[in-house]
This record gives structure tokens, sequence and C-alpha cells, in this order.
């Protein structure tokens, strides 16, 4: 069984952080996700910074910009993860786009991935065909898993077959615009949460875009199985002179 599978059986009310790879300074991914980890939070997204990020909000955005100023690398993520992986045992997810992919080599990468300890991936502009027609039965054999995104927009039917070519779980995008672009969930998501929650589904759901605080995860957590927060949490740690103590203070202010 996949720690991604394992998570979700194991566990409810799952919290996801999304971390920018290489922010804020180049090394800091590893203490990051060491104290995430230890601090109760169930699964980890690793962002590659990219200079053309289609899904991501300005803050996002700029955490991309400083870790590339930074100096970071897919080689350089890699090994972060290596790191990570020896004292690090929940799930951790790689966040990019196919250019990215494709610049290292798909298969090369995938293969260093799972040599590495990540166990599945987000790459928002991958098609649909091109996964299935290229990728799908290589990640299969390698036991990684490929989340793919609907947002309030995507009819019933698009909607059953991206679960169907989803493994690990259903990213529900809780608005149709880029991340971190409202602080506070409105009734017209709450909506679209409620017509999801009828639908019958193979993979469970995590809920994100605009989930930055307690009230906005516990709303997304009684219409899926829990949330991932990217924004808010990079907010949390731009400026901080104590990473140790910014990172307990937003997972506490989260999940307590």
């Amino acid at each position: 069984m996949t720690r991604i599978k394992n998570t979700f059986q194991t566990k409810t009310n799952i919290l996801n952080i999304y971390v920018t790879a290489g922010f804020p300074k180049l090394n800091d991914t590893v203490e990051i996700v060491q104290e995430l980890a230890r601090n109760g939070v169930d699964m980890i997204e690793i962002g590659m910074p990219f200079s053309d990020p289609l899904a991501d909000g300005p803050t996002i955005q700029n955490s991309s910009e400083i870790a590339i100023k930074n100096g970071i690398t897919l080689d350089l993520i890699f090994n972060q993860i290596v790191e990570i992986r020896k004292t690090v045992a929940i799930p951790i997810i790689l966040m990019g786009y196919y250019n990215q992919v494709l610049q290292y080599g798909a298969k090369s990468f995938f293969e260093k991935a799972k040599r590495v300890g990540v166990d599945g991936f987000i790459i928002p502009d991958l098609p649909l065909d091109i996964y299935q027609k290229n990728y799908k039965s290589l990640l299969k054999d390698l036991e990684l898993d490929m989340i793919f995104l609907i947002t309030p927009q995507t009819i019933d039917e698009r909607i059953r077959l991206l679960d169907e070519e989803s493994s690990g779980f259903l990213y529900l995008v809780s608005s149709y615009a880029i991340t971190g672009s409202k602080s506070n969930l409105q009734q017209n998501q709450v909506d679209y949460f409620k017509r999801i929650k009828s639908l019958s589904f193979k993979n469970p759901k995590l809920i994100g875009f605009g989930i930055s605080n307690k009230e906005s995860f516990t709303t997304a957590c009684n219409y899926a199985e829990g949330a991932i927060i990217g924004s808010a949490f990079i907010k949390a740690i731009k400026d901080s002179n104590n990473l140790k103590e910014s990172i307990s203070n937003f997972v506490k202010g989260i999940k307590e």
C-alpha cells in the first residue's frame, strides 16, 4: 500500500501543506518539511519553482521567483528529498508543470522521483490524453500516484473521468481562480462542495485554493477528507526569523 493510500485509510481531516522548494532560503526546504511533519501535518506538497506558473497566485509566484534566484533546480530538490526521507515518513507530492518534466526527461524524472521517496505528482497542465498514452503505465509500475484537479466548472462526466484516472486522491479546486485569491470560502463554493459530495468517487478528495485558516479548513473537511493550504503558509514563513516557531504556530492555528 502506498503512503498516500495509507494516510487516507488511517487518518481523518487530512492537512496537506504546500511548500515552495528553495524558499525562503535555498536550503530551508529540509527543515521546513521536517518541522511540518513534527507538528502533525499529514501530507506535504513540494512545489517545483517555475518561471511561468499557470495556476499559482502572486504569493506562490513570488516564492518561486525567490527560489529560482536562490539557485533551486530539480536535481537540488531531489537531493533535498533524500535528506527529508531520512527523518520524514509522511507522503510527499511534487507539484509543478509539464514543461519541467519534459525538460528533465519524463522517464528519468519519474524514476528519479521514485528513488528519492516521492509518492505522487500534481501537474495541472498535463493533458489527460498525454498522461494516458505516455505515463499512466509507467507510474503504475513505479507505484506512483498522479493527482488530477477539478474545478466548479468541471462537468460531472469529466469529473468521473478524472476520478477514474487519478490515483491517491482527487484535488478539488475551490474556485475557478489562481491560488491564494480569496481568504474565506463563499456560499457558491460551499454549494459546489455539496454537489461534489453527492457524487460517488473512487478516490478520496482534498480541497485546495483559498484554504487559509482554521475556519476554511474545517469547512473543507465537512465536504472532503481534508484540505491543502499553500499561500497562507508561504506568507507565514516568508519573513520568519524562527522557522520552527512560525511553523508550529501556523499548524496549531489550523488544527487545534
